[in-house]
């Protein structure tokens, strides 16, 4: 991430301090927050929010570090160990594990076909093996659970477990939770320039979304003006694809039918829009995070604060964004999925 990404805020707060607060939430016996050196504000923050902090004494050794640290000053027998990168977790997805745990000196889920270690229910007999592996230098927390009984728990695929690990999937978490704060999310479909297929690529979109059980609207800026739902309008391609509701912006009105004196801004036309589960926005500059970018050798690649993926027809290097080709709907319907918390 380039910077400590504990602090890194998110809806006005930390990421850490979002798990702190969820943590606090719970009647557990034991609370620890484990980590390097501590500071002034991590002392603080485990002031407001009730837990004793543990610093590492093995510094650069990782996670496993942290497991042991919290370990050697347990005194219930199992430990929950959660990683404070993982914005969008709640402790109700991991009561199958409480549920299932019979002695096993480790309770791992495994969610996608991925296990997830730093989401565990650790036994506090594991600590020798956890030192002895740490006194010899390995590190990898998996290593240390193939040597003692565990158990693995499938749990259902869930957002609940996405790690935020570089800027791009910083930017996709920012455009998530943007959207939960909103009464429908909202989605932005741009381009650099006109002939790049906005139109198209939400064209082929709405179908796919559909069969995920999503309800789709549309609004489109338009600079030029509009015709009502005419036969090979975008608007009408947009009915055809099979959107719910579907509205047009242009600097002298709205589709839905007024006149206006000022363009109307497409974000609260898109908020008039009822019965949908998504609204898709379509403009090259008035649209609202979190934004798809497009690009098909027109113009340059615009990439601002608010764009969370590029669907483009060649490769960009050193973005912070996460690429897809220009015709890989799938990976769209999954974006917007992630986007909507569906």
């Amino acid at each position: 991430m380039g910077r400590d990404k504990r602090f890194l805020a998110l809806a006005g707060c930390s990421m850490l301090e979002r798990m702190l607060k969820k943590t606090a939430a719970i009647p557990f016996r034991e609370r620890y927050l484990c980590g390097a050196e501590a500071s002034e504000k991590l002392v603080a923050l485990c002031s407001a929010y009730g837990l004793a902090f543990v610093a590492d004494a093995r510094p650069a050794a990782g996670p496993l570090e942290g497991i042991r640290s919290g370990l050697a000053r347990l005194q219930a027998d199992y430990v929950l160990a959660v990683s404070c990168d993982m914005p969008l977790f709640a402790y109700e997805h991991l009561r199958p594990l409480l549920a299932a745990a019979a002695g096993e000196l480790a309770i791992i889920p495994v969610v996608g076909g991925r296990r997830q270690p730093l989401a565990g229910l650790y036994h506090r007999q594991i600590l020798p093996v956890v030192e002895r592996a740490l006194e010899q230098g390995a590190n990898k927390i998996g290593q240390v659970i193939e040597q003692v009984p565990h158990k693995l728990v499938e749990l259902a695929d869930s957002d609940a477990f996405f790690n935020v690990n570089t800027p791009a999937d910083f930017r996709l978490v920012q455009g998530r939770l943007l959207n939960e704060r909103r009464p429908v999310p909202m989605i932005t479909v741009s381009a650099p320039q006109s002939n790049t297929g906005k139109t198209t690529f939400i064209e082929k979109l709405i179908p796919h979304l559909k069969e995920q059980g999503l309800r789709v609207g549309v609004v489109k800026g338009d600079c030029h003006g509009y015709d009502v739902d005419e036969k090979g309008k975008d608007s009408w391609r947009f009915r055809q694809a099979g959107a719910d509701g579907v509205a047009v912006v242009s600097p002298s009105g709205y589709f839905i039918q007024q006149r206006t004196e000022q363009r109307a801004s497409l974000l609260a036309i898109a908020e008039r829009l009822t019965d949908v589960d998504v609204v898709l926005l379509e403009s090259r500059s008035h649209g609202t995070a979190p934004k798809i970018s497009l690009w098909r050798g027109l113009g340059n690649l615009v990439v601002d604060d608010d764009t969370v993926a590029v669907f483009s027809s060649g490769e960009h290097r050193d973005l912070s964004v996460r690429q897809y080709d220009l015709d890989d709907i799938a990976a769209a319907v999954r974006l917007v999925q992630f986007l909507c918390a569906r």
